[in-house]
């Protein structure tokens, strides 16, 4: 592949933590040169310390303004997700690119409406759909690149997984991902017209997606056509027993979403796909994603990567050297995270973005598999609330 010389002009539209992960993951870029001209945020105090933290030329708080800046090639869209389609839809009707967090979108009410997530599940898949249908018809009309920021289709074990599924045209029999950590320190995690779900929205998509992604490659493989032909879940809120002390370790605080989640997919060819999801998980964060083929079984242990423990007595001098994520504490035994930007596929995935837009070609993780994540999510969640299958 010939190097790019034209630069890929970059306008970030968010400035929360998204924006630091993808300013990372710009930073591993080679053979394509990058730009980054403008952050965009109302908060103009966040969106200066992204500029100053990777290099932007400036930021403004008007999203009409940057979208009217001829230069910029790709909008990346790092806001809440009930912004992602509006603000993509926007972004390429301007003629730009789009790099789009996950989730795609979800369910968020109606204005004023309270306690959204005891809105019929049947409905808020309805609506999701035609959300989803209206963005499609825009990426087919415009012809512009739909790049969905799905870290786990570029985290570097599930990406030689794939690798060695394809080297040996494997059968996947059954695939289980798993992600869990004590909740989240926001509290909009816990109000579903915050969050568009619980636990299974915010961090299950990550594991769900990459085990779709990985029966695409193995259908690509062997010459076949696999699609998802059922759902069937089960959600709760298992902290609900907690008194207030039990609770004290745990920042999960759900309103009107769960805490847990299981998903279980059924592929066309009769395989299984399971995720799990838990905000109750104390430890660190911890993502894993297992593979079991007629021929192979496969561990992908994405987080902590058990690359380095570590043990100290004391903080002195750590206060700003992370060591993982969800810890309590530095003391005492951690499994540290090592290359979070490039294990995870933050890296990666910046990598092959702007190699798509810079070659005119697909990118590994596009609209398709961003529907297809928020599809079965809504599928999930109906079949919780009604006790029953959901089939496609």
């Amino acid at each position: 592949m010939e190097k790019s010389e034209k630069p890929i002009v970059i306008g970030t539209i968010g400035a929360g933590y998204a924006a630091y992960l993808h300013g990372d993951g710009y930073r591993h870029v080679s053979g394509v040169p990058v730009r980054l001209k403008t952050v965009c945020d109302l908060n103009l105090e966040l969106a200066s310390k992204v500029k100053e933290r990777f290099g932007y030329e400036q930021v403004t708080g008007s999203y009409a303004d940057m979208l009217a800046d001829p230069e910029i090639d790709v909008i990346d869209i790092v806001t809440p997700p009930f912004l992602h389609c509006p603000m993509a839809i926007q972004a390429m009707r301007a003629g730009k690119h789009v790099i789009c967090e996950k989730p795609l979108t979800g369910y968020f009410g109606e204005p004023g409406q309270e306690r959204v997530g005891d809105v019929p599940k049947r409905e808020m898949y309805r609506k999701i759909l035609e959300t989803m249908d209206q963005l499609k018809q825009v990426v087919e009309e415009t012809g512009k690149r739909f790049l969905y920021a799905e870290n786990f289709v570029y985290a570097t074990p599930i990406r030689k997984a794939a690798r060695l599924i394809q080297a040996k045209k494997s059968k996947i029999l059954f695939l289980q991902g798993f992600v869990g950590l004590k909740g989240s320190s926001s509290p909009a995690a816990g109000q579903w017209n915050k969050t568009g779900g619980g636990q299974l929205m915010r961090n299950g998509t990550h594991p769900l997606t990459g085990m779709l992604w990985l029966k695409q490659q193995e259908a690509q493989a062997r010459g076949e056509t696999i699609t998802v032909r059922s759902v069937t879940a089960d959600v709760g809120t298992t902290t609900a027993c907690l008194n207030e002390y039990e609770h004290r370790h745990i920042s999960a605080r759900p309103e009107d979403v769960e805490d847990y989640a299981a998903v279980s997919v059924t592929f066309s060819d009769g395989t299984k796909c399971l995720t799990i999801a838990s905000d109750t998980v104390l430890g660190g964060t911890q993502n894993t994603l297992d593979v079991f083929c007629n021929d192979s079984a496969l561990r992908c242990q994405i987080t902590p990567p058990k690359l380095l423990d570590t043990y100290f007595l004391d903080e002195e001098g750590l206060e700003e050297e992370p060591l993982g994520e969800m810890l309590p504490s530095k003391l005492g035994w951690n499994g540290a995270f090592v290359s979070d930007d490039v294990i995870r596929g933050y890296a990666g995935e910046m990598q092959d973005f702007m190699e798509a837009v810079a070659y005119g070609r697909p990118a590994a993780s596009g609209f398709d598999l961003a529907y297809e994540t928020a599809r079965i999510l809504y599928a999930a969640y109906q079949s919780a609330e009604e006790g029953r299958r959901i089939d496609f």
